[in-house]
């Protein structure tokens, strides 16, 4: 009897130490456990595991999970979208075929929707108080369709949260926009709808796929440094003509060493061609809470987002880059990038700031 006493207090004991290696990088609970615990009761953890594991560790009696909130209105969501619902357990879903544009992809001369072509939006109940509802979801565009189906999402309440390709040779070339958010189903519904209208307004207007912005800028370049350096705040390097900034900031790497600038943790912008006719391009380094504003910024000033993604696993805190290009006035596009770049926790940044 002595001995299946110590037994069940060690256990009781390692069970917290357990259950957080268990659940690898998860947050700690929002207070520390209590020593012990009266029969039957519950811990309240911040990400506690299923209620008949807690149950189980708490030397209670296993009790059921909590049943799945049933399935949003699927007429409220096609009505909301547009789009013609599917319903899978608690999520529904609406898809829409990229059939209208002719895409070839590694040969492959016409790639059918059914091979990855096809934008999609799920919608699912959500379980924070006062919150309806959760879309995911995966934008099919064309490099001229990109910032209008951006800013319309940024507009009507939704996140865009990736950018990136899927393909390699693929005529015209395709990328995929990632979109989320929380609401009721018609503010977000109201959301995708527009994202996909804008896209196709781009299309109406041109059949075909644009392949570039304008004309090429200017050369030689012939920026003026020293403008530039006013606008930002800081010295940037200088090369046949051309304008550098680099603006870096600090994370933690898995190995527990901080990094920086030097390592490829910075925001950075580049200028070609001339004080009137220029062209920037760069990276912007987030935290993820500072994405959606940086990207309401730059596309606010007109600059167009090339790529959202990670350079790095593990981090802390988590970095996410964007890439971006525009096309204007050189201290006009700088003006734009400075506000973007004064909303992110960068080296440089000052109270004023």
């Amino acid at each position: 009897m002595n001995h299946y006493r110590l037994t069940v207090s060690l256990l009781l004991a390692v069970a917290p130490s357990l259950g957080t290696a268990c659940a690898g990088n998860a947050p700690p609970p929002a207070s520390p456990p209590p020593t012990s615990a009266a029969p039957g009761a519950t811990e309240a953890v911040a990400a506690p595991p299923t209620a008949a594991a807690a149950g189980t560790a708490n030397n209670a009696t296993p009790t059921a999970s909590v049943a799945a909130k049933p399935a949003l209105d699927a007429a409220r969501v096609a009505a909301a979208t547009g789009g013609k619902p599917e319903t899978t357990g608690s999520v529904v879903k609406v898809s829409f075929p990229r059939d209208d544009t002719r895409v070839e992809v590694d040969g492959f001369a016409k790639m059918p929707p059914f091979m990855g072509l096809t934008s999609w939006a799920g919608f699912i109940p959500a379980e924070k108080a006062g919150v309806e509802a959760m879309v995911m979801g995966d934008l099919v565009l064309f490099e001229d369709e990109v910032s209008a189906a951006m800013s319309a999402s940024l507009d009507n309440g939704l996140e865009v949260t990736a950018l990136h390709n899927h393909f390699f040779f693929d005529k015209p070339h395709v990328l995929f926009m990632h979109i989320g958010g929380e609401g009721s189903v018609e503010q977000l519904g109201k959301g995708v709808r527009a994202a996909l209208d804008a896209a196709r307004a781009v299309r109406q207007k041109a059949p075909k796929p644009a392949s570039a912005f304008g004309a090429p800028p200017p050369t030689p370049s012939k920026i003026d440094a020293a403008k530039l350096d006013a606008i930002f705040g800081a010295k940037g390097n200088a090369k046949e003509g051309m304008y550098k900034g680099v603006f870096g900031r600090k994370t933690q790497a898995e190995c527990g060493c901080t990094i920086g600038a030097a390592m490829g943790v910075n925001t950075w912008a580049a200028f070609a061609g001339t004080d009137d006719n220029a062209v920037v391009d760069g990276d912007f380094a987030v935290a993820e809470s500072e994405l959606q504003p940086v990207l309401k910024a730059l596309r606010a000033g007109g600059i167009h987002i090339v790529a959202i993604h990670s350079h790095m696993t593990t981090e802390s805190p988590r970095i996410l880059f964007l890439h971006y290009w525009g096309r204007g006035r050189a201290a006009e596009l700088a003006n734009v990038v400075k506000r973007a770049l004064d909303l992110t926790a960068w080296d440089g940044r000052t109270a004023s700031t």
